[in-house]
């Protein structure tokens, strides 16, 4: 068994892979009867801790798949598979329902203007992102998100449902706090999972927070949580518009001269079917600061640009090409600047889903094409076998896993997983 201290989140693919060396072992029947307990930071050993790693594709899901399915069989494995599928899942999902993204930015800045003509809701949130709620589970989570920059996932379903049904702040501004400060902050899996709890992703359906679930499950750390909401009514929202076809993929073309482009979405370039000999040039870009109007956390900024700093130092060894790391937020002038000196008409980036990465690439389509600069977004396999599966609920998508599983070479008897 291993201890997580914060040191241990190291942002790089070596310290990822050697994190999951050390946890798959643990990756089978101990993980799927110990995986619910959170025993507090430094006693991680019943999880993977991961996450950081994955979130980024420092350690991607299709290796960490195959390793368990290679070492514990498809029945051992198959809870800690489905942990790695749920973040597929939710990718997926808003994929192909980006106006929820939309919603989320609109209720984030709508929470933001009540904040400021409010002072009652402005103290009272200001009490819960600092842990100083007077609730002691809450609190010790508040301060392990902003120490540690990491949760454990039960802890982070307890934190939210406390903050919407028995703190009664805004949703979105809790949503907001977990994205600015975890390591593996991601615009689908964190914005979507606060709406479960509150009842709005399966809408009528809340996740509501218990004592005695409490006490079982942290090992006695908080045995005497009182004055938690016993009973809640579920968050409301308009309909959603029906979902829309993901986007299709777009095929990178071998030849001419061609700019990489790293973002935090994809820090593993040496697994894609890169064109290593048009490549003249590779930068880096991050997008963590615009996650929120907030400024971020500095663990989640750092690890971010850390992964890419990783990623651009060992695809710039393996071309041997100059590499930049850009300032988040670079401007279309000076990624135009950058593919006219290295003599490329064409940058190619991987495929980024919903989110401020995804933005960001958007808004350099025009001024490239204007350029003559053609920007291109190939999507990895894994993405394309699973996402168009979460079209309804996580149940369903599951049932259909093994099967892309399989068509993906990785394996698994039908019917598990």
């Amino acid at each position: 068994m291993i201890p997580l201290d914060p040191l241990t989140f190291t942002p790089g693919r070596a310290a990822g892979l050697a994190r999951w060396a050390a946890f798959l072992p643990e990756a089978g029947r101990r993980y799927a009867e110990r995986r619910n307990f959170d025993e507090g930071p430094g006693h991680r050993a019943n999880v993977s801790a991961l996450s950081p790693w994955i979130r980024h594709r420092l350690v991607r899901e299709d290796e960490v798949v195959a390793a368990a399915l290679a070492r514990h069989g498809d029945l051992a494995a198959e809870k800690f598979i489905q942990e790695v599928v749920w973040r597929t899942y939710w990718k997926g999902w808003l994929e192909q329902r980006p106006a929820v993204w939309t919603r989320y930015r609109a209720a984030v800045a709508a929470g933001l203007d009540a904040l400021e003509r409010e002072p009652d809701l402005r103290a009272r949130w200001e009490q819960a992102t600092a842990g100083r709620t007077g609730l002691a589970c809450f609190d010790a989570w508040a301060r392990e998100l902003l120490d540690v920059g990491y949760l454990h996932n039960h802890a982070r379903l307890w934190f939210a449902s406390l903050w919407i049904f028995t703190l009664e702040l805004p949703w979105a501004l809790g949503a907001d706090f977990f994205l600015r400060h975890l390591l593996d902050g991601d615009p689908a899996s964190n914005t979507l999972s606060w709406r479960w709890v509150g009842g709005l992703q399966t809408p009528g359906k809340i996740y509501l927070a218990r004592a005695d679930n409490i006490a079982r499950f942290t090992a006695g750390r908080f045995p005497a949580a009182t004055g938690l909401a016993t009973a809640a009514q579920p968050l409301r929202e308009a309909p959603l518009d029906p979902p829309r076809p993901i986007p299709a993929a777009e095929t990178l073309e071998r030849g001419a001269p061609l700019g990489w482009l790293i973002t935090e979405e994809d820090c593993d370039p040496l697994s894609l079917d890169l064109p290593a000999d048009a490549i003249r040039a590779v930068a880096g870009v991050t997008a963590v600061s615009a996650r929120s109007p907030l400024p971020a956390g500095p663990l989640p900024a750092a690890f971010a640009r850390g992964a890419v700093d990783d990623a651009l130092a060992r695809l710039g060894a393996a071309l041997g090409c100059p590499t930049v790391h850009w300032p988040a937020g670079v401007g279309a002038a000076t990624v135009i600047d950058w593919a006219r000196a290295a003599g490329v008409a064409r940058i190619a980036t991987a495929y980024a889903p919903v989110g401020p990465t995804a933005e960001w690439l958007a808004g350099l389509r025009a001024p490239l094409a204007r350029a003559g600069i053609t920007l291109t977004v190939p999507r990895r396999a894994w993405d394309d076998a699973l996402w168009p599966l979460a079209t309804r609920g996580f149940f369903p998508f599951k049932e259909q896993v093994p099967a892309a599983l399989r068509r993906l070479g990785l394996g698994g008897r039908p019917g598990t997983v």
